[in-house]
């Protein structure tokens, strides 16, 4: 007889609830009790603890067919399985089913007489489930050649008569694990979970993750080198997949680190089940039924050796935050103590608690379901306070979820509370309440459950991954976003190769059509594939709903590359959900002082960015530069400056002698103009950039303030469509060359620029003038070429050699890769670097 030590095997419902499933589970034991001495724990089938809760219910209220039927659903199921798996037994295992069955039909029917479910009755309702599966189990594996005896758990764990959670009592379930295990080396025991017995042999149940418990329990108890959980994922995960995609099997963990993922709630582990596990020195692993190739997750007292180990993101939810704070404070009144004790007695569960420092104010986190009852339990505690105001009224928050780091190398590396509380931060995320234990193996913070998935997210990149996701939603698919699309699809990998930077877009919209992925839209073809979405009335249509899927994205951004109006009120609500905003629009920038100091201050409020460089002369650094310059402390004397790459293109190719009405359409097709050209010969484009310009140093000023000179007289702009403008240009064609002729003999070219003097402050010239210029040989904005742009910046720190700022200012690729670097500025941001 082998003196091998055990190993511990359990089978959750899942893993039995089918017949592909449980021949699986069949194959698997099979195969391992071939190896060395087993152990198997199993749970009730599929969903039969549900539907013994349910049955139990119907039976209460008096309704004894509704529950016989809930028995007939669950000996089905039962049945069914069998019969797949061993049809030649197929009858007589039916009638095993219907003989284990008959019991609880009986119990149903005296609680339908008494209308009463007792605590005890319950427990024995529900044991029902395991007791079916674990006998089948034994049967279906004595069928396959694998000799296997049913061995009823409450024959072999002690509790006392705590009904519904009972407590076991470990020493005497050694005992008669010890007695027993002598008998289980020629046939593998299946133990049903998740049941036991008190020492007078009345059954009780173990709570949460009972059947794990049991099979820690187990294995302790025959003194077993390893429980394997077989479940239905490839092991623990860094966070929840069903929130983060990129979320990964953790390979391996120590004991201590597990317990800590039990203690915040992490529905894999219990700490009843860990203790069992670090008191004996057992080991324990998660793995997949339907992958038993997979490793999966080994929990053990060593963990793993890589110093760059993964980080576990866990989360709780459905919790409720209380607050209780002392407006007087003195030394007997102990405010922590007596609510944990009030909370205690209530029965009420407590995932964090966390106290200021001077014991002033102290935070709870309880599950829902428990808020009016502990509110009642405080009350009455405090009562006396309450009534003399010396305590404020309990403060209530719901939902929160609990959010918590693990990792057992966390307290051995620096800053990484920072990085924690830093990543929630920039993304918007409330902190309502933290707390880190002495261990240093995890930090916890409260989130209102709203932010739960973004608050997930944003850790699990921080701490996990080698790149940081961003989720772009592209308004406007023209000229300047066609671009962006391109430059995404052509720099994607290597900005996420190189730069740890991983940007994809979840939403793209033009005028009336919209598409939405929260996993991502496929660069290739997205253009076209909008063009397939039917159009919907721009009057009607809202995005607000849009920016609901998208806050809960990854460092959410919202880029804007259209030119169109209103959209500041989109702005505000991106603003408000914790969205950031990259801009191409001037329009937002040049609403009145006080709407465009109201939309900045939002983002603020927020804790947001909105970025719009692009506004003012494509993918040049001029705000940044003017910004810098302003918070350093240099007085900006006169601005003088290039706005519109298309008018100094126009003005380019007129003193090159063609044609006003050909200048102007050739800057049309090759992207220079806004889509009506008209937005620029009339100097309007230029006056909203050269406001811009004046904002960024504090002057309140408006457009109605701009002097303004168009490039091509107000008169001949007038018309219907933009067809209609251009073919009138050509009535101006001898004009413009005659004014070309004239400035070249003067020595002059031809310019268009704008002037922002800030000494003109009150005193009734204009502040900023914009319009056509005749610009002297030797000047700088006398030798642009093509469409290029210039700004000239004359300071206090810069009044010998003005700071200039000069390149290309104009087409859709150059802005569009002012865009990028706007987006890749939040980005870069939030990672660190």
């Amino acid at each position: 007889m082998s003196s091998a030590p055990f190993q511990v095997m359990k089978f959750g419902g899942s893993s039995v609830g089918s017949p592909r499933r449980l021949r699986q589970v069949i194959e698997l034991i099979s195969k391992h009790a071939k190896q060395g001495p087993l152990a198997v724990v199993v749970s009730a089938m599929g969903d039969t603890t549900d539907w013994l809760i349910e049955a139990a219910g119907l039976a209460t209220q008096g309704d004894l067919e509704g529950a016989q039927t809930v028995v007939a659903r669950i000996a089905h199921l039962a049945k069914t399985n069998a019969a797949a798996l061993a049809p030649a037994r197929s009858t007589a295992l039916a009638a095993r089913v219907d003989t284990l069955l008959a019991p609880l039909q009986q119990l149903l029917q005296g609680i339908s007489l008494t209308r009463e479910c007792s605590a005890p009755s319950r427990d024995r309702v529900l044991s029902f489930g395991e007791l079916v599966s674990a006998t089948l189990l034994a049967e279906l594996l004595t069928a396959s050649g694998t000799e296997a005896t049913f061995r009823d758990a409450r024959q072999l764990l002690v509790t006392d008569d705590r009904f519904g959670a009972a407590r076991v009592d470990v020493a005497r379930t050694r005992e008669r694990l010890q007695t027993a295990v002598t008998g289980w080396r020629t046939s593998v025991p299946v133990i049903p979970g998740f049941i036991a017995a008190t020492p007078d042999g009345r059954t009780t149940t173990l709570g949460r993750n009972g059947s794990d418990y049991t099979a820690a329990l187990v294995a302790q108890g025959i003194d077993a080198t390893e429980v394997t959980v077989w479940t239905d994922v490839l092991g623990l995960h860094t966070a929840d997949p069903d929130i983060v995609t990129d979320a990964y099997p953790v390979a391996h963990l120590t004991h201590a680190e597990g317990l800590e993922l039990a203690a915040v709630g992490v529905r894999m582990l219990h700490p009843r089940t860990m203790i069992p596990l670090i008191e004996s020195g057992t080991s324990l692993r998660i793995r997949n039924t339907m992958h038993p190739d997979h490793p999966g997750t080994l929990i053990d007292a060593i963990g793993s050796r890589d110093g760059q180990r993964p980080t576990c993101i866990a989360t709780r939810e459905e919790l409720a935050l209380l607050g209780i704070e002392v407006r007087k404070l003195s030394d007997q009144f102990q405010l922590g103590e007596r609510v944990l004790a009030a909370l205690r007695e209530a029965d009420v569960t407590v995932w964090l608690s966390a106290q200021s420092s001077n014991g002033q104010s102290i935070a709870v986190v309880i599950p829902r379901p428990d808020v009016l009852r502990a509110q009642g339990a405080l009350e009455n505690e405090l009562a006396q306070e309450l009534a003399r105001h010396e305590v404020e009224p309990l403060a209530i928050r719901e939902p929160v979820t609990l959010l918590s780091l693990v990792a057992e190398a966390m307290g051995h590396g620096v800053n990484v509370a920072g990085r924690f509380f830093s990543a929630l931060g920039a993304v918007g995320v409330n902190v309502r309440a933290s707390a880190q234990g002495a261990s240093s193996r995890s930090i916890s913070c409260v989130v209102d459950a709203a932010d739960t998935a973004i608050a997930v997210r944003t850790t699990h990149a921080a701490f996990n991954l080698a790149h940081q996701q961003v989720s772009l939603f592209l308004l406007g698919r023209g000229t300047v976003g066609g671009q962006l699309l391109a430059q995404l699809r052509a720099q994607q990998a290597l900005l996420k190769d190189k730069h740890g930077i991983a940007l994809r877009v979840v939403g793209i919209t033009d005028s009336r059509r919209a598409l939405f992925d929260a996993a991502g839209l496929p660069l290739e073809g997205l253009e076209e594939r909008l063009s397939r979405v039917a159009p919907v009335d721009a009057a009607t249509r809202t995005l607000v709903p849009l920016l609901d899927e998208l806050r809960r994205q990854p460092v959410p951004i919202l880029v804007d590359c259209t030119a169109a109006s209103g959209i500041e009120s989109l702005y505000s609500e991106a603003f408000r959900r914790g969205i950031h905003v990259v801009g191409a629009n001037k329009k937002p920038l040049a609403l009145p002082w006080n709407d465009r100091e109201a939309l900045l201050a939002e983002a603020r409020r927020h804790h947001v960015a909105y970025h719009y460089e692009t506004t003012v002369a494509s993918s040049l650094p001029v705000i940044d530069t003017l910004a810098n310059l302003v918070r350093t402390g240099d007085a900006v004397r006169l601005i003088t400056a290039s706005l519109s790459g298309s008018l100094g293109f126009i003005c380019n190719e007129l003193t090159a002698g063609v044609p006003l009405s050909v200048a102007v359409r050739t800057a049309k097709e090759r992207g220079f103009t806004e889509p009506d050209p008209r937005e620029d010969l009339s100097g309007t484009d230029v006056a909203r950039k050269a406001l811009i310009l004046a904002r960024e140093l504090g002057l309140p000023l408006s457009l109605s303030d701009v002097a303004l000179e168009p490039f091509v007289p107000a008169e001949a702009q007038a018309g219907t469509s933009v067809d209609a403008f251009l073919h009138g240009l050509k009535s101006l064609d001898a004009d413009y060359a005659d004014r070309v002729t004239r400035s070249r003999k003067a020595g002059t070219v031809l310019r268009y620029l704008a002037r922002i003097d800030p000494s003109k402050v009150g005193t009734g010239s204009p502040v900023i003038r914009v319009g056509p210029v005749a610009v002297e040989a030797g000047q700088p904005a006398a030798d642009l070429r093509g469409s290029e742009s210039f700004v000239s910046f004359t300071t206090t720190r810069h009044s010998d050699f003005p700071l200039t700022v000069r390149g290309a200012g104009a087409g859709g690729a150059v802005t569009a890769s002012g865009v990028l670097a706007d987006i890749l500025r939040i980005s870069q941001t939030l990672r660190g670097r």
